[in-house]
């Protein structure tokens, strides 16, 4: 009882951070697409004047933090094999952090409501919640940044 879970490495740190500057890289343009979206959408106070703009923004700094889970998990060697066109759901990487990684999985479930329900399908205004949803998609991301 109480025994953690050790996380599963792949190969070598040069090809570790091979895999790491790929995929940061990769979720790094999405979230600065995602922050052009938020200037589009102009500020009005505390919320947003344009819920189109809000809502792609979301959506794509939502697929930024998916970039950067699908790197982690090469990393930590916790990736399963997926058909080609098959897609992850959360469940997948929720169940892949359960056991062994609380607060990824307490930051990943707070990015995923933000991020993907509240603000890409509900289309949350107010400034500060996006903002958080912003945070922890970057506080994610930055996991999986390259060692210098």
């Amino acid at each position: 009882m109480g025994t953690k879970v050790r996380e599963k490495t792949t190969s070598t740190k040069e090809e570790q951070n091979q895999i790491r500057e790929k995929y940061y890289n990769e979720a790094m343009r999405y979230m600065d697409n995602a922050k052009k979206y938020l200037e589009l959408a102009k500020k009005d106070g505390k919320f947003y004047e344009d819920q189109k703009y809000v809502k792609t923004a979301c959506g794509t700094a939502y697929s930024g933090l998916l970039v950067a889970l699908e790197g982690y998990s090469i990393i930590t060697g916790h990736q399963t094999k997926a058909k080609k066109k098959e897609r992850r759901s959360i469940d997948y990487y929720r169940e892949m952090f359960a056991g062994n990684n609380q607060s990824l999985l307490k930051e990943l479930n707070s990015a995923y409501n933000i991020l993907h329900l509240f603000g890409y399908y509900d289309g949350e205004l107010k400034v500060s919640i996006i903002k958080d949803g912003f945070d922890l998609a970057y506080s994610i991301i930055k996991r999986i940044k390259p060692m210098e």
